[in-house]
């Protein structure tokens, strides 16, 4: 059995503790704006846009703009105008190459 075949305990997790954990990594990233999306796509291959787009997936019925002012907390125009500096070649570069180990997904 390889590890594919394993159920994940993940999907065992009560949808209201999975629920108030998401609520708390997002209103943790609401306070963390030195925390620039690119530097979290670049380590970990995910930022706040990504959660606005998984939310989505999941089924919130807003549009992209208002699923990205639910995880920002304020309309993303506002929060990019505040919060987010301009990207520099290697930070490109660090998101280029772990997007690579997302396997086509993020």
């Amino acid at each position: 059995m390889n590890q594919s075949d394993k159920p994940d305990a993940l999907d065992t997790l009560d949808d209201a503790v999975a629920a108030a954990a998401f609520r708390r990594l997002v209103r943790h990233l609401r306070q963390r704006h030195d925390a620039q999306n690119i530097d979290l796509m670049g380590l970990a291959g995910f930022c706040r846009n990504c959660l606005a787009d998984w939310i989505r997936d999941a089924g919130y019925p807003g549009d992209k703009s208002a699923a990205r002012e639910l995880i920002h907390g304020m309309p993303a125009d506002a929060w990019k105008a505040s919060y987010q500096t301009e990207a520099t070649a290697e930070q490109l570069a660090r998101m280029e190459e772990s997007l690579k180990k997302n396997g086509g997904s993020h």
